[in-house]
């Protein structure tokens, strides 16, 4: 069958599964190929990364299996933002986009989002986006004390990383001027774009194979057909407006208040998530822009909803997001961010108390929210720097009606803990304790899932710089329907608590302990 992309073409049922799985493949491999090329443990250890292909309109079609949510679904809308500065005529053969604008694509600057046109006679017949954590672009690093965005690190606007198939090489130049270590901002840039042309290849074979002269009309049935499920899924919901609040506190003892409404409106098919009410932005890096706002609550809504439906720019689109600009969860420039998965990753913890008033049996209690990050700045004996990229640490989940909440998982995000082996092999790092906390999780007829604890140092004779970002030390993540609060957290140096959100500088004696939040549980206790 031939298409030309602009004819509406209706696609035999056993035809269309076979090009869906093709294109499923196709992403995945794109996948595969960036984390077995990347530099940066955190995607190539974690999965912090996000692949996806877009047809000609910038309209997400396919996603790989590996990612997060919020990498995902800020993607999604990053490209569109892309391609409006760069429209397809402005782009050449060998032409490749970059930008890290947190505005406009994944929150923070050490996100950076690479495009790659994939051509078929003489014409661009689809686009393969990633978005992946670099271990660095100068500034501040990952943690929370950067002032405002400019002092984060390098703005990358949205511009041409190659030109004609050679390195732009003033951009490059730019990019590589500004970090501490430009042999690791090199190798992942390129596999991120080897990555792109990976799926180019297997779709420009997908094409031939298929007889298919574009993806346009299989873009339109695919998307078509996700927003019709999803639409038909709202429509079985009861309408009606459900409120709900969640409260994140932070090591500072700052506390931030997430206020939101679900509105259910089963005869347009939509719904629409409120956050009016919640917090104003923060002066601490931790505020979150609204892709990544709508990344997350994307995600909760359609996880229960009908997490079978494909995530794409049709499942997409029924779910409205609103918030306050200027508020933490619609951050402006120049207000910082780099941290701002501590806020954004917390976001279904509310969400879903108004969820469970839809749909209790698909309710969840809280869990700890963020995954705990850390990065280790210091200096070799002969001065030259180590910096490990973020590594990160998840408390329990929530419990669920028929199931108990998971340990040490890092719901809702899909990023994997970076072994500590790792770690180790990438700095002086030395850990002395990685286990799961005894009792954290909370009572219920289902109880919720164990944090962990997790013991290290840092071996050098040398002063070394912590980013830590902490959650939940406080207000401890709550049960539902009569199950009993999880642990609170703990983050203490040498046994004492820590009090700031900004970075730390420590010496090889001190002893760093994070004891991480279990999950609320579900349901009242059998001996309640």
């Amino acid at each position: 069958m031939t298409t030309t992309g602009t004819a509406q073409e209706t696609f035999d049922p056993i035809e269309l599964e076979i090009l869906w799985q093709s294109l499923i493949s196709t992403v995945n491999e794109q996948a595969r190929a960036l984390q077995r090329s990347a530099f940066s443990p955190i995607v190539r250890e974690a999965g912090d990364l996000a692949n996806a292909v877009f047809d000609r309109r910038g309209r997400m079609v396919a996603q790989a299996v590996t990612g997060t949510p919020g990498h995902i679904n800020s993607l999604a809308i990053g490209a569109s933002k892309m391609l409006e500065e760069y429209p397809l005529d402005q782009i050449e053969p060998g032409d490749v986009l970059i930008t890290n604008d947190p505005y406009k694509t994944a929150g923070q600057l050490l996100d950076v989002t690479v495009l790659v046109p994939a051509w078929r006679n003489g014409r661009i017949i689809a686009l393969f986006g990633s978005t992946i954590h670099h271990t660095d672009v100068g500034g501040y690093g990952i943690g929370a004390g950067g002032r405002d965005v400019f002092e984060e690190g390098l703005w990358i606007p949205i511009c041409k990383l190659m030109k004609g198939g050679q390195r732009n090489p003033d951009v490059w130049k730019f990019i590589l001027s500004n970090v501490r270590q430009p042999d690791h901002m090199a190798g992942d840039l390129h596999a991120q774009m080897a990555s792109g042309e990976v799926g180019a290849q297997r779709l420009f074979t997908l094409c031939e194979t298929h007889g298919l002269d574009d993806i346009e009309a299989l873009a339109d049935e695919i998307i078509d057909r996700s927003e019709r499920a999803t639409r038909k899924s709202i429509e079985a919901l009861p309408a009606g407006t459900y409120h709900a609040d969640a409260v994140l506190d932070l090591a500072d003892a700052s506390r931030i208040n997430i206020v939101c409404s679900l509105e259910v409106d089963p005869a347009a098919g939509e719904v629409t998530v409120d956050y009016e009410g919640s917090s104003e932005a923060s002066p601490w890096g931790i505020n979150v822009v609204m892709n990544y706002t709508h990344a997350y609550t994307t995600f909760t809504v359609r996880s229960v909803l009908n997490p079978d439906i494909p995530n794409n720019h049709g499942s997409l689109a029924p779910i409205k997001v609103k918030a306050p600009e200027g508020s933490i969860v619609n951050a402006v420039t120049p207000q910082p961010g780099t941290a701002r998965h501590v806020v954004g990753m917390f976001l279904p913890n509310a969400l879903l108390k108004a969820l469970a008033q839809v749909r209790p049996e698909a309710a969840m209690a809280e869990g700890s929210g963020a995954v705990w990050t850390m990065q280790v700045n210091g200096n070799h004996p002969d001065g030259s720097p180590f910096i490990t990229a973020m590594f990160t640490y998840a408390g329990g989940v929530g419990a669920r009606a028929t199931k108990p909440g998971l340990n040490a998982c890092s719901y809702p995000t899909g990023v994997s803990a970076v072994p500590i082996e790792v770690v180790e092999a990438s700095a002086p790092i030395r850990f002395s304790e990685k286990s799961l906390r005894p009792g954290s999780g909370g009572r219920g007829a289902q109880t919720g899932g164990l944090g962990q604890t997790i013991e290290f140092s840092v071996d050098t004779e040398r002063p070394w710089q912590l980013n830590a970002v902490t959650s939940r030390l406080a207000d401890p993540p709550l049960g539902v329907f009569g199950g009993e609060a999880g642990a609170a957290g703990s983050f203490k140096i040498n046994g004492q608590p820590v009090q700031t959100q900004a970075r730390i500088t420590l010496d090889g004696s001190d002893v760093i302990r994070l004891e991480l939040p279990g999950g609320g549980g579900y349901g009242a206790p059998d001996d309640a």
